[in-house]
Formats: C-alpha cells, sequence, structure tokens
C-alpha cells in the first residue's frame, strides 16, 4: 500500500515538474492579447499627430 501512496506522489510531482519547466506549447506566447486603442501607443500618436495638425477643410 506505501508503494502505492508513494508511486501516485511521484507521478503527481513528476507531472507537476513537467508542467512548471516542460517545453511550452507552439504558440502560446506569440498571440498577442488584443489592445484597446486608449492602451495602443500608435494609437495615442497619431491621435496627438492628428490634433496637433487639424485637417484643411478647403474653406
Amino acid at each position: 500500500m506505501i508503494y502505492l501512496l508513494a508511486l501516485i506522489g511521484a507521478l503527481t510531482i513528476a507531472v507537476l515538474l513537467w508542467r512548471a519547466f516542460g517545453p511550452e506549447r507552439v504558440g502560446a506566447s506569440s498571440r498577442r492579447a488584443p489592445v484597446a486603442p486608449d492602451d495602443d501607443p500608435e494609437f495615442l500618436r497619431t491621435l496627438g499627430e492628428q490634433h496637433r495638425r487639424p485637417e484643411d477643410d478647403g474653406s
């Protein structure tokens, strides 16, 4: 009985170590979370440029 508990414990530890230090999933880190417009530096920069340089409306 003690050997069965030791085997289950060893397997549990092995699985936890594998998940912590094993190879990463393919594509998991390459995905980028969507960015809200007010958090996107590029969007904010273009807004600032448009605000500083108003469009000519032809009048």
